[in-house]
């Protein structure tokens, strides 16, 4: 009987003990700005791992892919214009996925689409590195543009601003105003808005970095680091509450 007595006391230890850990994880929201770090990293990891590996074309970077289908198109080289136009089309695309998960019939059955998004995209990455290296790239690039574009659509708010999670430039333009607002108004929210936005651009060059390295090292499984990123993001997510997406 106390054998039987102090086993469920141990368990009740334990699983006090695992509430209490997850209770310390610090708090990743889809607004926070832990999350925007991790999502602005893949973002730039995503663009130099389909820049080096995979002929040249930008997975998250439509705005790249449309100047480079301009260069080439005026220099008489269709068939090098022409490799940019489908991840433009599988971006369309995502865009249009990630609106109908916020759609009620769709939340109905998954009520957590932050945590569906990250779970698409880490299972899809994880499909990419383990195709071979002989796979068409065209096929490679509309596979990551279109789980870019889920991820783009899905987490756009960081903190409490608009945010890009996987470009820099609109999140370039946030900050130097932040930083106007900050440092020549001064403007204590200025400067918290300065910072936030500074280290969600520096994760993306980061990302552009390692993403540059891993390729040239490990090939084409390099992009299988992302996936893992993307699953303790959620694994942190699962730990926490409040993980539903802005419906904006």
């Amino acid at each position: 009987m106390d054998k039987t007595y102090n086993k469920k006391v141990s368990l009740y230890a334990v699983r006090e003990q695992i509430h209490r850990g997850v209770e310390r994880v610090p708090h990743l929201t889809p607004e926070s700005v832990g999350l925007g770090v991790l999502l602005a990293l893949i973002g730039g990891f995503l663009d130099a791992y389909t820049y080096v590996s995979r002929d040249g074309v930008f997975a998250t970077s439509q705005t790249g892919n449309l100047v480079l289908l301009g260069v080439e198109v005026s220099k008489g080289n269709w068939d090098q214009g022409l490799r940019h136009i489908p991840p433009i089309l599988a971006f369309v695309i995502g865009v249009v996925v990630a609106q109908s998960l916020k759609q009620p019939f769709i939340t109905r059955k998954f009520p957590h689409p932050a945590r569906s998004v990250l779970f698409l995209e880490s299972l899809v990455l994880l499909f990419v590195g383990a195709l071979p290296a002989a796979v068409p790239n065209t096929f490679v690039v509309i596979t990551i543009a279109f789980v870019s574009s889920v991820q783009i659509s899905s987490f756009r708010t960081l903190v409490k601003w608009p945010y890009n999670s996987a470009m820099v430039t609109g999140n370039l333009r946030t900050a130097a105003e932040a930083a106007y607002t900050a440092f020549v108004l001064r403007n204590r929210q200025g400067i918290q808005q300065f910072f936030d936005f500074s280290v969600v651009i520096v994760s993306f060059l980061v990302g552009a970095l390692l993403g540059t390295l891993f390729t040239q090292h490990f090939g084409t499984k390099a992009i299988w680091f992302v996936s893992g990123i993307l699953i303790c993001a959620l694994m942190v997510l699962n730990a926490n509450p409040r993980t539903l997406l802005n419906k904006g």
